[in-house]
């Protein structure tokens, strides 16, 4: 079935808005658009009008590009006001065969389990472990026969203020919400190998202003974090100490940013502008500009890998840490990376390459905006529960059957949309026909049985 994707990135420094026609589930760009990020801080919507604002001009380059009206769009979430929790759920297989109905009713229970907050709303439910019966490290349950079915679940909460005010700052841009997808997991479907997710890694997006942390071990993410930190620090740092103003600081930093210290050029002056008096000029050792960017850095990445440490998951990473971001761009930060997370290998990723992607939307600051139409494009984790309530999982895997919620169980009401009142009224008069049937047999049969008696 083909249809037409969006996907619009709200990062702190850009936000970027990508159109995608999905054709067999094989995502083609059509449309690219970039606007400065105005009304946010950190990832976090500050200013509505300032916000829409932004927002409505990338969408609107990209429909030109594109040459298309769509008016639903899946968008990213920053971790900043995120919460994530671990949370498991049993359930007995009535038909000892494990349908996509059994997976759905475990995961239901699993999110039922869970202790939420009251000011939190559900962003993912993504189970990362199935246990069938004595059998456990479960790739896959469906089609298995068994008598009780066990999942392990990690679930991303977000705080209902943030995330309306997000979506408050769409409506006003024109557009509808799709779906909300954490920045980290979008990044990481960009980004991530098979080899990568089957033998556990720690997938980091270094952004402007954040930087998002994500943990994939298992079938799916395992763990999340968030630091307020990114290469916008490194540019206010320069300001200060080199004491010039930030546009002077942001092209030393592009220009001459490295990690790795150079003999040659350590004793090398440059010439900088003043901050308040931009024709007065003052020289600067581009020793201190390597020092001021590696100190910042290095705070960064140690901040990250006490994160890991924290996750318990370090013994499960095998495929080491992938860097992605526009503050990978920095010469050197793979070698430090690799450092500081104990010698783990480390690697600079850019997002699949999807036929009609533009040149310059290839480079690793642009994973999150690719992961978004990818998710889309339905290449996400097998089995999960999205912003919206329902369930997602691979249709070439499974079969199309109806999902129901849960039967016995009472779920609060937000907890569960995966079927509309008019369903539910549909699904009650059937039953009620059903018991209609049954009692006319039961009748017959009793006269049948009065009359072999007679006979």
């Amino acid at each position: 079935m083909n249809h037409t994707v969006m996907g619009i990135d709200i990062g702190s420094t850009k936000i970027c808005t990508v159109i995608a026609e999905v054709r067999d589930e094989v995502p083609h760009i059509i449309g690219t658009g970039v606007a400065r990020s105005q009304g946010l801080k950190k990832g976090v919507i500050t200013n509505i009008e300032l916000a829409s604002k932004a927002i409505k001009s990338s969408i609107n380059d990209a429909r030109r590009v594109a040459g298309t009206t769509i008016s639903k769009a899946i968008v990213s979430l920053s971790g900043a006001y995120t919460k994530s929790l671990n949370s498991t759920g049993i359930v007995n297989i009535p038909n000892n065969e494990i349908s996509i109905k059994e997976i759905n009713r475990v995961m239901q229970t699993a999110l039922y389990n869970a202790n939420i907050l009251n000011e939190y709303d559900v962003l993912h439910v993504l189970p990362y472990n199935f246990k069938v019966d004595e059998q456990d490290f479960i790739d896959d349950p469906m089609g298995m026969n068994g008598s009780r079915l066990e999942a392990s679940v990690h679930i991303v909460t977000a705080q209902k203020s943030s995330l309306n005010n997000l979506k408050k700052s769409i409506k006003a841009a024109g557009v509808e919400i799709e779906n909300v997808v954490l920045s980290a997991y979008a990044s990481s479907i960009a980004v991530l190998n098979s080899d990568e997710r089957e033998l556990g890694v720690v997938c980091i997006d270094m952004g402007g202003s954040t930087c998002d942390l994500m943990v994939h071990a298992g079938n799916s993410m395992r763990y999340n974090d968030y630091l307020g930190v990114g290469s916008n620090h490194i540019t206010n740092d320069l300001s200060m100490a080199l004491h010039t103003p930030l546009g002077a600081a942001e092209k030393v930093k592009v220009e001459y940013g490295s990690l790795l210290k150079s003999s040659d050029s350590s004793g090398d002056l440059i010439e900088l502008p003043v901050i308040g008096d931009e024709n007065q000029t003052h020289q600067v050792s581009l020793e201190i500009v390597h020092n001021v960017i590696y100190a910042r850095a290095e705070e960064t990445l140690m901040i990250l890998a006490k994160s890991l440490e924290k996750s318990m998951l370090k013994d499960n990473i095998g495929a080491g840490v992938v860097l992605t971001g526009g503050m990978t761009k920095i010469e050197g930060i793979r070698e430090l990376a690799s450092a500081i997370f104990d010698n783990l290998p480390c690697r600079i990723a850019k997002p699949v390459d999807i036929d009609g992607l533009f040149e310059d939307t290839k480079d690793q600051s642009y994973s999150c905006s690719v992961g978004l139409i990818l998710y889309g494009s339905g290449l996400y984790t097998d089995y999960e529960i999205d912003s919206e309530k329902n369930i997602r999982f691979n249709k070439n895997r499974t079969s199309d059957e109806e999902i129901r919620p849960l039967e016995g169980v009472q779920i609060p009401s937000e907890n569960i949309g995966l079927r509309k009142e008019s369903e539910l009224k549909n699904d009650l008069s059937s039953i009620a026909d059903i018991n209609k049937d049954r009692k006319k047999v039961s009748e017959f049969s009793k006269f049948k049985n009065w009359l072999g008696k007679l006979f």
